[in-house]
């Protein structure tokens, strides 16, 4: 129990430094949920959800960029723009479905 109380109060200290950090993760990790749940069911929904999600992260994570620029703003922007592409492939490699 003590241990879920001092992650719980390392996620409050986290999500109040950095907000939009914290929101870009947190679509991260929704999406890397979802791909799981999409390699087992195959069902392409989870797939389109995550890739949506993606997108949305990396437009964030190119949005803030441009604004606060980071310590090492070449990688998060290449890796940001890396996403946007697979993201963007797979969105219309889900065209078959429709």
């Amino acid at each position: 129990m003590r241990f879920l109380q001092r992650f719980w109060h390392a996620v409050v200290i986290i999500s109040q430094y950095n907000p939009p950090r914290f929101i870009e993760l947190l679509m991260l990790l929704l999406a890397i949920l979802l791909l799981v749940i999409w390699g087992r069911t195959d069902q392409w929904q989870y797939l389109a959800l995550s890739l949506s999600y993606v997108v949305g992260a990396s437009s964030s994570i190119l949005i803030r960029e441009a604004l606060f620029p980071s310590p090492q703003p070449r990688v998060t922007q290449v890796t940001a723009v890396l996403l946007l592409i697979v993201s963007f492939y797979g969105l219309t490699d889900l065209l078959r479905y429709m």
